[in-house]
């Protein structure tokens, strides 16, 4: 099970502030802070995935992952659709908008894909129907 999952940034300040915004839009605040990473979720050390940024602890520059993408679970299509409303206010970039990918179910995958300051590349998703 994963514990939790962090990208790299090249400014932790604008990084910081840029998912302390994302987040906020789910209820959500920082969990832990330790030099130049911060991590988001319910509670550190908890039995719930955190999402973190950090510097790259080798000083050398943090570059994104081809292929690498952290995926960010909420409750509702509408928090989806919120969050990906602030990621591009805030100056991130459209990979997907939000949308159901496959069957449209009591099971289905409503998504949104969008990279962030730094290039990092993300989904948030929630699971089920749309409202009725």
């Amino acid at each position: 099970m994963i514990g939790y999952s962090l990208v790299g940034t090249n400014d932790f300040d604008s990084a910081s502030r840029f998912y302390d915004d994302v987040f906020s839009e789910i209820g959500v605040g920082r969990a832990m802070e330790h030099g130049q990473t911060c991590m988001w979720g319910e509670e550190w050390a908890g039995s719930k995935p955190l999402f973190g940024v950090t510097v790259a602890y080798d000083g050398q520059a943090a570059t994104i992952g081809n292929g690498s993408m952290p995926a960010l679970m909420v409750s509702t299509r509408d928090e989806v659709d919120r969050v990906f409303a602030r990621v591009m206010q805030l100056g991130g970039a459209d990979e997907g908008g939000p949308g159901v990918r496959g069957p449209d179910s009591d099971k289905a995958f409503y998504g949104a894909y969008f990279r962030d300051l730094d290039g990092n590349k993300l989904c948030v998703y929630a699971i089920g129907p749309g409202p009725v």
